[in-house]
C-alpha cells in the first residue's frame, strides 16, 4: 500500500448475534460470537508491530473486545464519537423488519425515529478526522460498519450518505491515506496487510481541517 502521507487504519469490530443477524445495533451493549474473537484476534499480527500516535476506540464493548483480542487493550483512548449510529426506535431491527412500514427505508436515506440522521452522524466524523489529523503519524480506530461507512465518504470529501457504497465486513481493516495531495480510501476489508511505503513528505501540516463537501 503506497501512500504520500499518514495512514489511518479503521477496524469493524468482530461478529455480534446481531451483527451476524443483520440486526441495527447502536447503543446495546453485545458480546462478540466465538468466531468474533477468532476475527479479533486474527488481526493481532498485522496491527503488532504497526506504530500509531493516536489509538481510539467507540465506548461499546464489542469494540473494546476487539482492541484487546487485536493487542491493543489498555492502549486506546475511548471517544464517544466512534459510537454507532444511533438507530433510535429501530435498534436491534432488521432492515426487512423496518421496511414492512417504510417499504424504501436504508439507515442513509430514511428517517430514524428517536435516533441520529446522517448529518449528524457527519458532524462526528469530522470530529474524528479533525483528530487524526492534529497528529503527525498514523492512527488506528476501532469502531462500527455504518459509522466508519460514513467516515469513509467524509474522509473522501463526499455527503454522509454516500457511505452507503462502502460496506465493511466484521473483524477486517481498512486504511485511509493520501495520494499527493488527495485523501484516498488506500484498503477495505482486508484481514492483513503489509505497511506501505510512503512516497514523499506528508500532504498535511499538523492542524489541517477537512474540506466540506458541497
Amino acid at each position: 500500500m503506497r501512500s504520500s502521507g499518514p495512514q489511518i487504519v479503521l477496524v469493524r469490530h468482530g461478529e455480534t448475534e446481531w451483527s451476524r443477524d443483520g440486526r441495527h445495533t447502536s447503543f446495546s451493549e453485545l458480546l462478540l460470537t466465538a468466531d468474533g474473537e477468532k476475527e479479533a484476534k486474527s488481526l493481532e499480527e498485522c496491527l503488532r508491530h504497526w506504530t500509531f500516535d493516536l489509538a481510539l476506540s467507540s465506548p461499546r464493548i464489542r469494540a473494546l473486545r476487539t482492541a484487546e483480542l487485536a493487542g491493543w487493550g489498555g492502549r486506546v483512548e475511548i471517544d464517544p464519537d466512534l459510537s454507532e449510529w444511533n438507530y433510535g426506535q429501530y435498534e436491534g431491527q432488521t432492515t426487512q423488519e423496518i421496511r414492512v412500514a417504510d417499504s424504501k427505508w436504508t439507515v442513509f436515506r430514511g428517517a430514524t425515529p428517536g435516533g441520529e440522521s446522517g448529518a449528524q452522524v457527519a458532524t462526528r466524523c469530522d470530529r474524528i478526522i479533525r483528530r487524526v489529523r492534529s497528529v503527525a503519524g498514523d492512527c488506528v480506530l476501532f469502531a462500527h460498519s455504518h459509522i466508519l461507512r460514513v467516515l469513509i465518504a467524509r474522509w473522501l470529501e463526499l455527503p454522509p450518505e454516500d457511505g452507503r457504497h462502502f460496506v465493511i465486513q466484521t473483524g477486517t481493516l481498512g486504511v485511509l491515506s493520501y495520494e499527493h495531495e488527495s485523501p484516498v480510501l488506500l484498503s477495505l476489508n482486508a484481514t492483513a496487510f503489509r505497511q506501505g511505503k510512503r512516497e514523499g513528505k506528508a500532504v498535511r501540516k499538523k492542524g489541517d481541517f477537512l474540506k466540506k463537501s458541497p
